[in-house]
């Protein structure tokens, strides 16, 4: 029978990474990922037979291209775990800089145009939620903001509607196109959106994930441009409009939200040091 050590080392053969192996090979035993330090103390142990055909297939599949987190049916993201299949992109650890950034906006002491309704509290919109990861990100975080989120995918609002019910985190889910079904006034509006060119080699990797959330238009911008011309409608005055963007799409990024009249238009870099995130403020009425 294999061993947990040869079950590791068929991985390495096939070209997997090792932490993603590891955590795929205890997802096969009924472990969790906090367990990893069983692998180690028990490289000797034999597998049983039908864990070592689960662990084989599903270790052929992940070379194959296919998403840890399809396989395990789960993600970690800003803390929380979210339930993922392939009816929602793999959320990555660097839309982690887009939470970040959306945390640290001065939103907080910012006033709604209608003060005879009182005070009112932050509203911010996750545009193209996918999974809810940011969306549930932010509400985890800043419990008293009144989160948003739209996704023109009823499949992905299934999903994120589950993650939320699960992790008892309230959120207002609609179904629609970007900002076209938003009637409030925003706080801020965030968004992860698809900006990948539709005819990047890149695309080849990513088959099993869905399209419509990766691909918009010759040259990846379609849906920021969409974004970027209906966000002043939907924003409040100082209001913030805040994008994720391709590794090389900061400078177009940024000169879209010049152009529509933002201020203050800047990008954040992520933990590889990439232009990952830009944005801006909406300074008018």
């Amino acid at each position: 029978m294999t061993t947990v050590n040869e079950a590791l080392q068929f991985g390495r053969a096939l070209g997997l990474d090792p932490l993603d192996a590891q955590l795929l090979l205890l997802h096969a035993l009924g472990k969790t990922p906090v367990e990893r330090s069983w692998l180690l103390a028990h490289g000797d142990a034999a597998l049983p037979q039908w864990v070592q055909a689960q662990w084989q297939a599903w270790a052929a599949r992940l070379a194959g291209g296919e998403p840890l987190a399809y396989l395990t049916g789960h993600k970690e993201f800003y803390g929380l775990r979210l339930a993922i299949d392939p009816r929602v992109l793999d959320p990555r650890a660097d839309t982690e800089t887009l939470v970040d950034w959306a945390l640290e906006l001065p939103v907080d002491g910012l006033q709604d145009d209608t003060p005879e309704t009182g005070t009112t509290p932050v509203r911010v919109m996750d545009l193209g939620t996918g999974s809810g990861a940011v969306a549930l990100a932010l509400k985890h975080q800043r419990p008293h903001w009144q989160v948003h989120a739209v996704d023109c995918s009823a499949d992905a609002l299934a999903v994120a509607r589950a993650n939320a019910q699960r992790l008892n985190l309230q959120i207002n889910f609609a179904h629609g196109n970007w900002l076209g079904s938003a009637e409030d006034r925003f706080h801020a509006i965030v968004s992860n959106p698809p900006y990948i060119a539709e005819q990047d080699p890149h695309l080849a990797a990513l088959v099993h994930e869905p399209l419509g959330a990766l691909a918009s238009g010759a040259d990846g911008l379609d849906a920021i441009r969409a974004i970027i011309a209906q966000a002043p409608a939907r924003l409040l005055p100082q209001g913030w409009l805040l994008l994720e963007h391709g590794f090389n799409q900061a400078e177009p990024v940024c000169a879209l939200l010049e152009a529509a009249g933002f201020s203050g238009v800047a990008s954040r870099r992520d933990l590889a040091g990439i232009a990952r995130c830009s944005g801006g403020r909406w300074d008018g009425a």
